[in-house]
């Protein structure tokens, strides 16, 4: 990697193969989508930001170019398939990032069947959405890509009140490697990156509860991740340095998978 132009006092990293790409980032609206858009412009990508709030895309795509990057906006629910091939059919995406995803925390016995559906519909679903309309657009243009869905820990083990969570991050790890099977003949490789506990503006407020900071203890490291620790696994995976990666899954989560029982 090369020395990139400094940013204030922070000197960025540049991964080889990302200027000039085009990105697509769902669920770009807010937390791990937004970072994740601002850490592929400073890559020199161009980066498509996408989410159902459009405003927010928006202005995310606004800040973005006036700091000198390249971005443009959509509006996208990735639980409708119609919408996602429609949406993605002349975007020529070099890179896709998974994001979009939802949660409810709530006991199993109170997951009603709307609950189920939402959660299953963006989380699984909208991301096989994607995969298979990016996917498609990759091949016919002989390209090849690289598609990075963003899973859990919870696709390995399981935590309470979480279930339908839990089952579509696994989900979405198995779709991972079975995709990442299929496309391999198309220069297409599609991999998993597995978030521990982030601290986002969406659940700041809950990790500095009392029933946060006993979570957070459960950490080996004894500490919560920021979205910025994501990002070397993230630029590995969809940089030309992860070339030979492929249906691989990379958890960034302090050692909490490893966390005994």
């Amino acid at each position: 990697m090369e020395q990139g132009s400094e940013q204030g006092q922070i000197t960025v990293m540049q991964y080889p193969g990302l200027a000039g790409r085009r990105v697509l980032v769902t669920g770009a609206s807010s937390g791990l989508g937004d970072h994740f858009a601002r850490v592929f412009a400073a890559q020199g990508a161009h980066v498509v930001v996408a989410a159902r709030r459009q405003d927010r895309v928006q202005a995310l795509a606004a800040e973005i170019a006036a700091k000198g990057g390249a971005a443009t906006a959509i509006a996208l629910d990735v639980a409708d398939a119609a919408q996602v091939d429609q949406a993605l059919a002349d975007l020529d995406l070099d890179i896709v990032i998974n994001n979009a995803g939802t949660t409810v925390s709530a006991a199993a016995l109170d997951h009603d069947a709307t609950v189920i559906d939402q959660i299953i519909d963006t989380n699984l679903k909208g991301v096989f959405h994607v995969a298979r309309a990016a996917a498609q657009s990759m091949k016919d243009r002989g390209r090849g890509g690289s598609i990075v869905n963003i899973a859990s820990i919870l696709s390995h083990r399981v935590a309470g009140h979480a279930s339908a969570y839990a089952a579509s991050k696994g989900g979405v790890l198995q779709l991972t490697r079975a995709l990442a099977l299929e496309w391999a003949r198309y220069g297409i490789r599609v991999n998993a990156l597995c978030p521990g506990y982030i601290e986002t503006e969406l659940n700041r407020d809950f990790f500095a509860s009392p029933a946060g900071e006993a979570l957070i203890k459960r950490v080996p490291q004894r500490q919560l991740g920021q979205p910025e620790d994501l990002d070397g696994a993230l630029l590995l995976l969809a940089s030309d340095l992860g070339r030979f990666m492929t249906g691989a899954d990379i958890a960034v989560d302090g050692g909490h998978l490893i966390s005994s029982l």
